[in-house]
């Protein structure tokens, strides 16, 4: 103990003593400084004239927005795949071998490479850009999609109906009977779209004014990080589906269920135990592979906040240290938010 504490105490004072020979000052305080530098890719305002901490929530943003689509996507693409594994089709299950043995072998970095240079890099450009109904437009810009615009007062409206949502799946996963929730989320919905309006995406001159553009580097990312999770997502529900005993499907043969019925009330409800918590260790994995955003420049924390930042201001310890508990705190929610699902999960399955 006496040597950890030297060795500790000798750690800290050589640090702050580099530190006061090159001039810095340890601290916080740089976080009102101001930025200097642009982020291309914002989901708040930000110009060169915002200040660091700023752009260190732009950065945090980008993160979560990044994890979130991705988590919901890889989701629905593992659980897909994972049950068309046992499928009757020869060759859809034998599609679904290929895609998981193909990508989960892959290393993601290069995957995410593929998908930003070698294909959305190569597409064309907005006057050639490839069009979807008349709304959607894709280009070597970007992916343009109709945006909901709020207008004033429509913002609080919007975080009051989330929070309602929330509220309503919590009743429902409690049992809890309630129909104020759903009421009120009702009215707040027409309350939003009667103060919002749809903006379209136009052709103009060289580029598109108007909806919501999607950049190349988070469209990129977001398949990379899905479909590469999707593929060990896959895996751990084909797991779960052979975790089931086959006493329990031939009872539901011989109540003459139908495959879909036989999935969505006997087998998933019972194979649930068994993939959620290995579902865990995949969400917590997809949010850190987000940090590999800065090898193709997407602005997310890793990159705007421990990357421009860091060379801008020198505060290492303190950026490095920000960076790593932001990570800590992320998977620690996820953690306690999956433990929480988990044990619903336990508790609505049948008994052994």
């Amino acid at each position: 103990m006496v040597i950890v504490v030297v060795l500790v105490s000798w750690v800290i004072g050589n640090t702050f003593d580099n530190l006061s020979t090159r001039g810095i000052a340890s601290g916080f305080s740089f976080l009102q400084s101001t930025a200097g530098f642009g982020i291309s890719t914002s989901l708040i305002e930000f110009s060169e004239a915002s200040s660091i901490g700023r752009a260190f929530w732009v950065g945090l943003l980008n993160t979560l927005l990044v994890s979130a689509i991705s988590v919901a996507l890889a989701t629905i693409l593992g659980f897909a795949f994972g049950v068309a594994r046992f499928s009757g089709n020869w060759l859809l299950a034998r599609l679904a071998a290929v895609y998981v043995e193909t990508l989960r072998n892959i290393p993601l970095l290069l995957q995410i490479f593929f998908w930003y240079f070698a294909v959305l890099r190569s597409l064309p450009s907005p006057r050639q850009s490839f069009d979807l109904m008349g709304l959607f437009f894709l280009n070597n810009r970007g992916f343009y999609v109709p945006a909901l615009e709020i207008f004033d007062g429509g913002g609080w409206l919007l975080s009051v109906l989330i929070a309602l949502l929330i509220t309503a799946f919590w009743q429902r996963q409690q049992k809890l009977i309630s129909r104020s929730c759903s009421g009120m989320a009702v009215l707040l919905l027409v309350l939003v779209f009667a103060n919002a309006g749809i903006s379209v995406p136009v052709l103009r001159s060289f580029n598109f004014i108007g909806g919501a553009v999607l950049s190349p580097e988070l469209v990129a990312l977001v398949i990379a990080l899905s479909t590469y999770t999707a593929a060990f997502i896959a895996e751990i529900v084909r797991a779960g589906i052979q975790s089931v005993p086959r006493g329990q499907i031939e009872a539901a043969n011989a109540l003459s269920l139908s495959n879909k019925d036989r999935m969505r009330f006997v087998v998933i409800p019972q194979a649930l135990r068994v993939i959620v918590p290995l579902l865990t260790n995949q969400y917590l994995n997809l949010t850190k592979n987000s940090s590999l955003a800065a090898a193709i420049a997407f602005p997310d924390l890793v990159s705007v906040f421990a990357g421009t930042v860091l060379n801008i201001t020198g505060q290492a310890i303190e950026i490095i240290g920000i960076t790593m508990a932001v990570y800590l705190t992320i998977s620690l929610a996820i953690a306690m938010a999956m433990n929480a699902f988990n044990r619903t999960t336990a508790m609505r399955g049948l008994s052994p």
